[in-house]
């Protein structure tokens, strides 16, 4: 199915490449492998499974899998699907990297029908700002209008 004509979020979308697969079906994550990045990737070190899930459970997510079915990627989109939308929890496992993965992904978050016409997007990245700008994400034009309350530790306090 191509990504376009549904603009409802709940649909399930899925898009095909060589013997990868991009889904928007919540049933395909694999929790253990998301999870398994996340508690040791730089942004959501020791990050607690279940705090994983109930993220997973309030975002629009994309999976890729490969030919077998296994998860080796993921990107999650938090939105009102109106406005605004916050990227985050973007990867691709090591060993599938080099492959183009990252911008087919990007490229089905972007081409979302729920996700068209919002006003503003937000990321955080540390070292993938050339696959971001790719897409049109520019650094912010005007960083005093910006504030947040920002925890880093908040998962070794669990």
């Amino acid at each position: 199915m191509e990504l376009t004509h549904c603009s409802n979020p709940e649909v399930v979308l899925e898009k095909r490449r060589d013997n990868y697969l991009i889904s928007t079906h919540r049933a395909r994550l694999d929790l253990n492998a998301i999870h398994g990045f996340l508690a040791s990737c730089y942004w959501a070190k020791g990050i607690p499974r279940e705090v994983v899930a109930r993220s997973i459970e309030h975002s629009l997510c994309f999976g890729i899998y490969e030919g077998g079915g296994a998860q080796v990627g993921f990107a999650r989109v938090v939105s009102d699907f109106a406005t605004v939308a916050y990227l985050g929890d973007v990867f691709v496992l090591e060993s599938h990297r080099g492959r183009g993965l990252s911008k087919w992904l990007m490229q089905c978050v972007m081409e979302h029908p729920a996700l068209q016409n919002l006003r503003r997007w937000i990321l955080l990245t540390r070292d993938a700002h050339a696959l971001y700008s790719k897409f049109g994400f520019t650094p912010v034009k005007a960083p005093e209008r910006y504030m947040e309350l920002h925890q880093p530790n908040v998962y070794e306090t669990r």
